[in-house]
């Protein structure tokens, strides 16, 4: 029997050039209760290339909060002088407080490839189109039934009866905007629904204008120089 030594496997060839990625702003917005919270941490528990906005706020922490990790929380003052400064990509009042984005760190995390996860509501979204549209990848999470959005409130065990009537009344308008979104998923089952964040995630990081160099790649890849 004739034994045939194995052809020596070729190496794949190094490539032309490194194709950088752009990071993205992803938000998920939603009526207080449908979930957004919930999703954005199973998200971040499961996706280390993605990075949690941090908002500063006016409003108290709320229990199990820690500060510099969930928000900061800082004063009115404060947060009107960092409105005055520019300091803010975007900033909203809701429920007689106010929440922002810092604009130095997202635009650091960006330009170093990495993605940056935002829980704000749809006027903060409104203002992120405005200044930054093509890093904006926006979701409107519903919830599957307004009984069901208020379970959610009441079983939050978080807010007086008063404060969940009113996150109720709030709750119409808020999913009124659901047309100025990109995508739009309703958390009837919550794995599910992150399942379809990170599958959106995924296609937006692959778009053309987001991989920086990609040009030069290809045309190396053509043997131009």
């Amino acid at each position: 029997m004739t034994v045939h030594s194995p052809m020596p496997q070729s190496q794949p060839d190094a490539p032309v050039t490194a194709i950088q990625r752009r990071g993205l702003m992803l938000v998920l917005s939603s009526p207080s209760g449908a979930g957004k919270t919930t999703i954005s941490k199973a998200l971040l528990r499961q996706d280390g290339g993605i990075a949690m906005s941090v908002s500063v706020t006016t409003r108290p922490p709320r229990p199990g909060e820690v500060d510099g990790r969930d928000y900061h929380f800082i004063e009115r003052a404060q947060f009107l002088t960092m409105v005055r400064n520019g300091e803010l990509l975007e900033h909203a009042r809701v429920f007689d407080n106010d929440y922002g984005t810092p604009r130095g760190p997202v635009e650091k995390t960006l330009a170093d490839g990495k993605d940056v996860l935002f829980d704000i509501d749809w006027q903060g979204t409104q203002q992120l189109r405005q200044n930054a549209r093509a890093d904006l990848v926006s979701i409107f999470v519903l919830p599957p039934s307004v009984a069901e959005l208020e379970r959610r409130l009441r079983g939050r065990g978080q807010d007086s009866d008063d404060v969940v009537r009113g996150r109720m009344a709030k709750a119409g308008l808020e999913m009124s905007h659901w047309p100025e979104y990109d995508y739009i998923i309703v958390n009837s089952v919550l794995e599910a629904s992150v399942g379809s964040v990170k599958a959106i995630l995924a296609a937006e990081r692959l778009k053309r204008e987001r991989q920086v160099g990609l040009a030069d790649f290809v045309n190396g890849l053509r043997g131009e120089e």
